[in-house]
């Protein structure tokens, strides 16, 4: 006589989000993004980036950087776009959230620029931004799914993130400690966007990782280290007349051509590196001698000095 064997089965507990995991899900989908709060957070973001375009202790700094470059603004579209409930309200929201701060942010320098009202000349490129924001945006949303499409989304963003961090690293290394603020910045965007919104899996999460390790190491290896191209007198005003050449030794790195001759006589210089050469130009019996040096200043603008030797 055979006997029943009762099987007990137990149900392993879920495993429960550690703290990072649920403060992430609650930045990212978990808030109500009311009209409100659209309107609130684009006032709030205008009015503390004209602050920091606007008191002098912020320029050439990180802060300044907000009302100039787009590393900052990925932040408040992607909060928008992934607490939406649909692709066109995400959509829409976030381009009347660009609407209201970008031209609010010129507008509260006007009464501290020199420039008055034509402040408002550097607002074309940021409209140009607003309106392209729409479809972005209406696309963005997608990342909520958090899938290989969220990962295809991201991708251009994270490599700006890559570029931007290169670009502004190379500069810390060089004037530590300018720019810090935004190299940190951009690398937390980086790691919480994959955390967040790339698929499950951590080889995955690696490969969203390595997105923009691989823009700063292509931009490394293919941009130059300066790009000038730029006309300058020189030091000692020679007149020059149209029989004069350019003569440079070997390793110079910069072209060195003569712009213009007579009274007004001027150089063309292009170089892709910072460094220091010798040069002369010979004008029948005449030999004038000069040192050319590119280098970057503090605002990481790539300059050129012609000194006489």
């Amino acid at each position: 006589m055979s006997k029943k064997v009762k099987v007990i089965r137990y149900k392993l507990p879920e495993k429960q989000p550690n703290s990072f995991q649920r403060l992430a899900d609650r930045l990212f989908g978990g808030l109500n993004m009311s009209w409100t709060a659209v309107i609130v957070m684009a006032v709030a973001c205008a009015a503390v980036t004209a602050v920091f375009l606007i008191v002098p202790v912020f320029r050439n700094t990180s802060f300044e950087r907000m009302g100039v470059h787009l590393e900052f603004w990925f932040l408040p579209a992607i909060l928008i776009m992934s607490n939406c409930k649909a692709p066109l309200e995400s959509a829409l929201k976030t381009f009347v959230f660009f609407l209201v701060s970008q031209p609010l942010i010129y507008l509260l320098q006007v009464p501290f620029s020199s420039r008055g009202w034509g402040i408002f000349g550097y607002y074309g490129y940021w409209f140009i931004l607003t309106l392209a924001t729409f479809p972005m945006a209406y696309a963005g949303w997608y990342i909520k799914k958090r899938s290989w499409l969220s990962a295809l989304i991201l991708s251009p963003v994270l490599a700006y993130m890559g570029l931007t961090l290169y670009d502004r690293c190379s500069f810390c290394m060089r004037h530590f400690p300018h720019y810090i603020v935004t190299c940190i910045f951009c690398i937390l965007q980086a790691a919480v966007y994959v955390f967040v919104f790339f698929p499950h899996g951590w080889y995955k999460k690696l490969i969203g990782l390595l997105i923009p390790v691989a823009a700063a190491a292509v931009m490394a290896f293919s941009a130059p280290q300066a790009g000038v191209d730029a006309t300058a007198f020189l030091p000692d005003d020679p007149v020059l007349s149209e029989q004069a050449v350019i003569i440079t030794g070997e390793g110079g790195f910069a072209d060195i051509s003569i712009r213009s001759t007579g009274e007004n006589s001027m150089l063309r210089i292009t170089a892709e590196r910072y460094g220091t050469m010798a040069f002369s130009i010979m004008d029948g019996d005449r030999e004038y001698s000069y040192t050319l040096t590119v280098y970057e200043d503090e605002e990481g603008h790539s300059q050129i000095r012609i000194t006489r030797r």
